[in-house]
């Protein structure tokens, strides 16, 4: 995979400054703006935009969310909005700072999540998400869960150290919203029909935070086309199969602006 600059460049979004990794490519054509998941960050893409950018020839910006990577830390307490609040205000303000008009938004897990809400209220070319979350699925705790086990008796804290400025702050930020009592009610799912963009749903089969009901249900709420592609692989498809992932999302953007 294509290797990143350092250190990121930073761009203040309001509320703090984010890292971001901006590939330039043919300023005619529609650019990728790609949202990371739950715990990751611009570096744990592991260059996947940087491959995307170079196989279309398309501009690929890729940022770390607040207190995600070497981003600012968030300066209060996430609440359960704050995908919805990413997908509102961070996001349109990082394209009208980096002059990204109507971008192609690419997620992954709790980034497809924002990409879709932004998608809902915002004027995108398309949409493509890989393991998007559209409601508080059991199975999906239940990951989350095991994943608080792996953070406070296993090696995941040390993994993660290696990539954010505050490991903790990345880890309890994410885990401590899914899990509290307020999120088991939460659901998207009569947003999505703000989408009339052509959008492409990514899915693991065997994701353990989440089964094919959130992109079927990306398929059966939003008002543009869907195209559907289920891989052989958990919940990163394009770490676990980067080339099906890859000429999957290649496809989809083929037929966009």
């Amino acid at each position: 995979m294509p290797t990143l600059p350092t250190p990121l460049p930073m761009l203040d979004v309001g509320g703090g400054r984010v890292e971001y990794d901006d590939v330039p490519g043919d300023p005619g054509r529609a650019a990728l703006l790609f949202l990371h998941e739950g715990l990751g960050s611009v570096g744990l893409w592991r260059g996947f935009h940087r491959r995307i950018a170079e196989a279309t020839g398309r501009r690929a910006v890729a940022y770390s969310r607040l207190g995600h990577g070497f981003s600012d830390l968030p300066s209060s307490k996430r609440e359960p909005s704050f995908m919805s609040e990413e997908a509102s205000d961070v996001v349109p303000a990082l394209c009208t700072a980096l002059r990204m008009e109507r971008p192609i938004l690419v997620g992954h897990s709790d980034g497809a999540t924002i990409a879709l809400l932004a998608a809902a209220r915002h004027d995108v070319s398309g949409v493509a998400v890989m393991a998007p979350h559209v409601f508080a699925e059991p199975i999906g705790l239940d990951g989350i869960t095991a994943a608080r086990t792996a953070y406070t008796d296993g090696a995941l804290r040390t993994r993660m150290a290696k990539h954010h400025r505050d490991p903790d702050v990345t880890f309890w930020s994410w885990n401590d919203v899914w899990l509290s009592p307020g999120f088991a009610d939460w659901d998207i799912r009569g947003e999505l029909s703000g989408i009339t963009a052509p959008a492409l749903g990514i899915q693991g089969d065997d994701d353990p935070y989440g089964t094919a009901a959130h992109v079927e249900g990306v398929r059966d709420h939003s008002s543009g086309p869907v195209t559907l592609v289920e891989l052989a692989c958990g919940h990163s498809p394009h770490l676990e199969m980067p080339d099906e992932t890859a000429s999957a999302l290649l496809g989809f953007l083929s037929g966009l602006p």
